[in-house]
């Protein structure tokens, strides 16, 4: 038997095997936290779906209302607090634990402005006559839309905040510093903490275009 080929037959298994290892070593919180995002995403793509039906049949003239000065507001503090967190993993691999506390604390002021400009959003839709259960149907979609949205931001921002707790903490002590950087499991929540948050500012633009677009 030629141990050359032997050998050449093992690591052509060891590399077909390699994807599925891969797949394997893949965290069970993020493969949950994976199939949340798609939930999510698809949840979305049916309301937006329903949103653009009822839009165009009942021929809503884009005219009758003005688009609410505030979403666009909002879509830029949801943009910023977005570039702010893709700060997080380099101060994370810095070992700057005072700067990730910082870096998350502003994420998480932008995530609540972004949501009190939002109510602000549906004031100014709400004094322009736009209800939430109107005749036509606009407005409870983008009530609805919008509103799911902002129950998405806000429970990545409780999320933030349990991070961020434990950031500060960590911090206040140079062995617990220690652990927390060394740690995996909290390297792992800071990546998914940034994955659930840029998907929802990505989301948001998606709608903010949409919206837009129908007005």
């Amino acid at each position: 038997m030629n141990p050359d080929r032997n050998s050449k037959n093992r690591i052509d298994s060891e590399r077909r095997a390699s994807p599925l290892r891969r797949i394997e070593q893949i965290p069970q919180s993020l493969v949950v936290l994976y199939f949340i995002i798609v939930a999510i995403a698809s949840m979305f793509a049916c309301l937006l779906v329903a949103y653009v039906y009822t839009h165009t049949v009942n021929d809503v003239a884009s005219n009758m209302y003005s688009f609410p000065r505030y979403f666009s507001l909002s879509t830029i503090v949801l943009l910023g607090s977005s570039y702010v967190l893709s700060q997080a993993r380099g101060l994370y691999e810095q070992d700057d634990l005072t700067m990730l506390a910082r870096c998350l604390g502003a994420t998480l002021l932008l995530g609540c402005v972004f949501a009190g400009l939002q109510v602000l959003g549906w004031r100014e839709l709400w004094g322009q006559g736009v209800e939430l259960s109107g005749r036509n149907g606009h407005g409870t979609y983008l009530y609805i839309i919008s509103g799911l949205h902002v129950a998405h931001v806000l429970a990545g921002m409780v999320y933030l905040l349990v991070v961020l707790l434990r950031v500060i903490h960590a911090d206040q002590d140079a062995v617990r510093s220690l652990v927390f950087i060394r740690n995996p499991y909290y390297r792992r929540q800071l990546t998914m903490l940034s994955t659930y948050w840029h998907f929802v500012d990505g989301l948001w633009v998606l709608l903010f275009a949409v919206f837009l677009l129908l007005y």
